[in-house]
């Protein structure tokens, strides 16, 4: 991504160096949960330039992490670098423009019942290389034919999502959303929200409950339920929706209903891409492009949105 030459913080004396640009920074950061009642840790990324430029305001991301990385938010929290945008900037070291926020979802004893949860191991986690990036990870295997998607208006959940998820953490995550504006150099006008299959239902319910604190939505591989609707439309939120043509863990038909609502209602701002090729892992393709990030960029509250 094209990025403009920071501006100094003082004008450089004659024959002086310029500073030099301040690399990228991954941190922890700590709140109250009002959910567990404990002290939980958050991802916060800190772009290239953010230390260097400081007179600048940047656009901040908040991602929803999927079932599978979900953890204590102390020890397990590096399996949120598993994939998503964290794992774009962090580990394969794009300049992505945004500080990123990052919160883990509390495991509410799935450990116990859900198999990828009780077989996963930290070997699983990605490193980043003091030089070069590694290889990206293969695509999941599609073994099934393509086929097209009908409407299915009998949606297996209701409009909080699987169970176990996002909308259990909803004050916690306006909570860390909120004080990382205050301590970060933020733009509250460019705030962006986006979640991977159980956070993209996640990213669908806080987007509805809390319409007026982002610019832009990008559910990818999770459905929004027709009841979310009316909030959205009545904002015209832009939403960029993404599913997998040969995914059979959210297949494709459960997303009409409520993007056949949102329209109803007047919506104007709405993209829907189906990656009719890809099963589950529909994230990695869009996360490793650029379209989407340019996408969310091109959205501010304050200057009013981008068609």
């Amino acid at each position: 991504m094209q990025r403009q030459p920071p501006e100094p913080a003082s004008a450089p004396g004659p024959g002086s160096a310029p500073e030099p640009v301040s690399p990228a920074k991954l941190t922890r950061e700590s709140y109250h949960s009002s959910d567990t009642g404990s002290e939980r840790d958050y991802f916060v990324y800190l772009p290239v330039g953010y230390e260097t430029e400081r007179a600048r305001s940047w656009p901040l991301l908040v991602v929803l992490h999927g079932d599978g990385e979900r953890g204590d938010a102390k020890s397990d929290l590096d399996y949120l670098l598993k994939n998503g945008p964290l794992y774009e900037a962090w580990i394969q070291k794009r300049d992505l423009p945004f500080v990123i926020v990052a919160p883990q979802l509390p495991l509410y004893g799935r450990d116990q019942s859900v198999s990828y949860l009780q077989a996963r191991t930290r070997a699983e986690i990605p490193e980043r290389l003091a030089d070069g990036v590694p290889p990206r990870p293969p695509e999941f295997p599609t073994p099934s034919p393509f086929s097209g998607a009908v409407a299915n208006a009998d949606l297996p959940y209701g409009p909080e999502g699987p169970p176990d998820g996002w909308s259990k953490l909803e004050a916690d995550v306006v909570q860390i959303v909120d004080a990382v504006t205050r301590s970060h150099r933020v733009d509250p006008q460019r705030r962006y929200l986006t979640g991977i299959s159980y956070g993209a239902f996640g990213a669908w319910y806080l987007a509805s409950r809390h319409p007026d604190l982002f610019a832009a939505l990008a559910p990818v591989v999770g459905w929004g339920h027709p009841d979310l609707m009316p909030p959205l439309a009545r904002t015209d939120l832009p939403i960029w929706v993404f599913a997998g043509g040969r995914d059979t863990t959210i297949e494709a038909q459960y997303f009409y209903p409520g993007l056949a609502t949102l329209e109803s209602l007047g919506h104007s701002r709405l993209r829907f891409t189906v990656e009719a090729d890809m099963g589950h892992d529909v994230w990695a393709r869009v996360y490793a492009g650029r379209d989407l990030y340019d996408w969310l960029l091109g959205f501010s509250q304050g200057a009013g949105r981008a068609p």
